[in-house]
């Protein structure tokens, strides 16, 4: 029978409480550093490495004085020499730059450790960062500093009462201006400050407020130093605690004196404005007689019969909902025409919201007219509402109608059939309630031959059309145009203008005005910034140098002349490929409007849908 075998020695393992130990210094929230007998560190843990802004290999076996990044002071060594020599544990408190150069606050407790042998070996510093605490009590001691600060400078006196609606504090400042103690004026006798006359309501008021816990607003005189009183307004406002209690009142006083003097002046005035109602009321109907007189119409200026024309239209269409389609040249005042409609009309107190197309980029158009929701497209951060809605049931009117992309027709063909829409990434339909004006200076019946409008919604839009004359076909409203500018600009530049010269009158009639009213009026103000007389001129070389004015109807032309302009017009239709209009087309390349190269083009007998380029 074999002995029995030996057992294995297994080696002794740390005790829990050892482990347990090393656990507890790395992870412990307060900075412990040990120190030999010679003051060398021989510990720190990471919480000291964290504040300190050092590692344990930059400072251990190294005395306060080696290690220059981590300056302390004279006192913290001098308490580590006092429980080395006396073996009394020591408290210290300092502040000191960390190696990364913040300010740090700290509190250490310095204790001595001994062996077994009752031999000191080793000094053991347990501290806290105070750093925070230190920074929010400064903090808390400056915002006081300010508080006071500014309680004492805002022009306005405040105060506090108790529950009971007693005075308990008063800003220093009313004490200034009423020239009494604390002692005089805190508690109920406050009421004597005020004037005799308001002292019942204020109380009244106070009281209310009081019984209720509601916030109080009165206006009140308040009595000065030198006896005077100035109008103020009391406002105030509970403090409660968490059951719902009043705890305390706070209050303001501000000083409302020259309001109040004001208040006075308007009244004074009301009084005066109501006695000259009636005579303002007469001046009124005069001047609308006048009005009538020169057949102005909103800020549509003339008499003649192609305006007349377009009023009587506009006085038709406005009290309806039908949809107003308006064609002319550039600067013939179509927006004008379109705000008549809509100030005429039953929306008139609702938005008048104006749309250029042609000024909005192609991209960009739909979520202009529609809106869009967040995130509908790159850079689409927060919803944005569109001019649809924007109108509400009000008027939108859409300019330069025949510059908007394909997709976009569709859109707005949606709308007028259906009268909903959906903002961009949406897909709720809102109900469209405006009333839709439109406008342009192009022939959509040629866009919608070469392909870039759509024939349907051309029609949904022709529903009423208006055009509007050029200023070359209506010159008896020169005249009445020219006034009227010239009191315009005269006003707004401070200048006398009696009137014009017959040579002015019958040069700027014989001009055929290429830019009609707007260029009209452009030249005007020009001529009134150099006028130095009361009497209005215009240089005629501002006319002989525009070369993009168009020849009258019916003018001969040379017959080089002609061919000229006709190979010149051939060319830049052949470079556009037939378009006449838009940022592309032939008339953009010549510099000249495309209602008059469209007239060119038929003087000329251009066929232009010879230079259709195919699909």
């Amino acid at each position: 029978m074999m002995a029995d075998a030996e057992p294995e020695k297994v080696e002794e393992a740390p005790s829990l409480r050892d482990k347990d130990y090393r656990t507890l210094l790395e992870n412990i929230p307060v900075l412990i550093v040990r120190y030999d007998t010679e003051l060398r560190r021989i510990y720190v843990n990471p919480a000291w490495e964290k504040v300190m802004g050092l590692s344990s290999a930059d400072v251990i076996n190294k005395r306060t004085d080696e290690i220059p990044e981590l300056p302390v002071t004279a006192k913290y060594v001098e308490k580590l020499r006092q429980v080395l020599k006396t073996g009394t544990p020591e408290r210290i408190e300092f502040n000191r730059a960390s190696a990364r150069g913040k300010t740090i606050f700290v509190e250490f407790v310095i204790v001595p450790e001994y062996d077994r042998h009752g031999e000191m070996i080793s000094l053991l510093a347990v501290g806290l960062d105070q750093t925070e605490h230190r920074q929010a009590e400064e903090q808390l001691r400056k915002s006081e500093r300010n508080l006071r600060t500014t309680l004492e400078t805002i022009p306005a006196y405040v105060f506090s009462a108790l529950p009971d609606g007693s005075m308990d504090f008063i800003s220093q400042s009313l004490f200034d201006y009423t020239g009494l103690s604390p002692k005089e004026a805190l508690g109920w006798d406050w009421t004597i400050l005020v004037h005799p006359e308001d002292r019942d309501r204020a109380v009244e008021k106070w009281r209310e407020s009081l019984a209720t816990g509601e916030p109080r607003e009165n206006e009140h005189r308040l009595r000065q130093a030198n006896g005077e009183y100035r109008w103020f307004l009391a406002r105030n406002s509970a403090l409660r605690d968490e059951k719902g209690h009043i705890v305390r009142w706070y209050g303001v006083l501000v000083d409302i004196e020259n309001q109040k003097c004001t208040e006075a002046r308007l009244l004074q005035a009301l009084d005066e404005i109501k006695k000259l109602q009636e005579q303002l009321s007469k001046e009124n109907i005069v001047l609308r007689e006048e009005v009538d007189r020169t057949s102005m119409f909103e800020e549509i200026v003339g008499a003649s019969p192609a305006l007349k024309a377009v009023l009587a239209r506009i006085d038709k269409v406005a009290p309806t909902d039908s949809i107003v389609f308006i064609s002319g040249e550039t600067g013939t005042g179509k927006e004008l025409v379109a705000r008549a409609i809509h100030k005429r009309s039953p929306r008139a107190a609702l938005a008048f919201v104006s749309v250029n197309c042609a000024a909005i980029p192609a991209p960009l158009i739909a979520s202009e007219l529609f809106g869009h929701e967040k995130g509908a497209f790159t850079g689409a951060h927060q919803r944005r509402l569109g001019r649809f809605e924007l109108a509400g049931g009000g008027t939108i009117f859409l300019d330069e109608i025949g510059e908007l992309p394909m997709e976009t027709q569709i859109a707005l063909l949606r709308v007028l059939q259906d009268q909903q829409f959906e903002r961009l990434g949406g897909n709720q339909p809102i109900r469209a309630n405006a009333r839709v004006i439109t406008a342009t200076n192009r022939d959509l019946k040629s866009a919608i031959e070469a392909g870039s409008f759509r024939r349907d919604l051309f029609y949904r839009l022709n529903v009423f059309p208006i055009e509007i004359p050029p200023l070359r076909e209506r010159k008896e409203d020169i005249p009445i145009l020219v006034e009227y500018f010239i009191h315009r600009y005269a006003s707004k530049l401070g200048k006398k203008i009696r009137g014009a010269s017959r040579k002015t009158l019958e040069l700027l009639q014989s001009y055929s005005w290429p830019g009609n009213i707007r260029e009209l009026q452009n030249v005007i103000e020009r001529s009134i910034i150099v006028c130095d007389t009361e009497i209005f001129s215009v240089d005629e070389n501002w006319f002989l140098k525009d070369s993009s004015q168009p020849q009258p109807v019916g003018q001969p032309l040379s017959d080089m002349l002609v061919s000229q302009t006709k190979e010149m017009i051939e060319a830049a239709l052949a470079e556009s490929g037939g378009r006449v209009s838009g940022p592309s087309g032939a008339a953009a390349k010549l510099g000249m409007p495309a209602s008059t190269l469209e007239s060119k083009i038929k003087s000329l007998k251009i066929n232009k849908y010879l230079f259709k380029k195919s699909i």
